[in-house]
């Protein structure tokens, strides 16, 4: 999406400022959604001005060129280190998911877990089941239906 100009922007602030209507009014007026509206208000109330912020958009990536060839290295020499062992390792001030993003891009795998034992308790609940009694091996007499009769039929 384009960005709206500076001048642009001002004329809607100070037109909303002189009271010429309310947000969803002078957003109509200056065909900009009532959601422009409220960020150039809030833009002006925290940084006191409302100069484009594109600048501030993208991401900016903490893992570079250089750490990709130490990750390569790295993982190659002790590929049972986890994300976190990975980044102290390596001095890295990026978060646990960047390394994990780059250690993806770069096709790396790694162990995802810390080693620990398995743990010591037992099952915290039932195992799922039938209630009530063990059902019998058959619940009819052999050589019976549910439309015969068990009595002989009087003559």
């Amino acid at each position: 999406m384009k960005t709206i100009s500076l001048d642009l922007r001002e004329r809607i602030v100070s037109a909303y400022d002189e009271q010429e209507g309310t947000r969803e009014e002078v957003a109509k007026r200056f065909r900009v959604s009532p959601g422009m509206m409220k960020k150039l208000l809030q833009q002006r109330r925290h940084t006191k001005d409302l100069v484009s912020r594109h600048r501030y958009s993208d991401r900016k990536t903490w893992v570079l060129p250089e750490h990709g060839d130490k990750l390569t290295k790295l993982v190659a020499e002790q590929p049972d280190l986890t994300l976190v062992q990975i980044k102290a390792k390596l001095a890295m001030t990026c978060t646990i998911q960047a390394v994990h993003y780059a250690l993806n891009a770069l096709g790396l795998t790694y162990k995802k877990r810390h080693s620990t034992p398995p743990s010591k308790a037992g099952r915290t609940s039932p195992r799922r089941g039938r209630s009530g009694r063990p059902r019998k091996a058959s619940s009819k007499p052999a050589g019976s239906s549910s439309s015969t009769s068990q009595r002989p039929r009087p003559t």
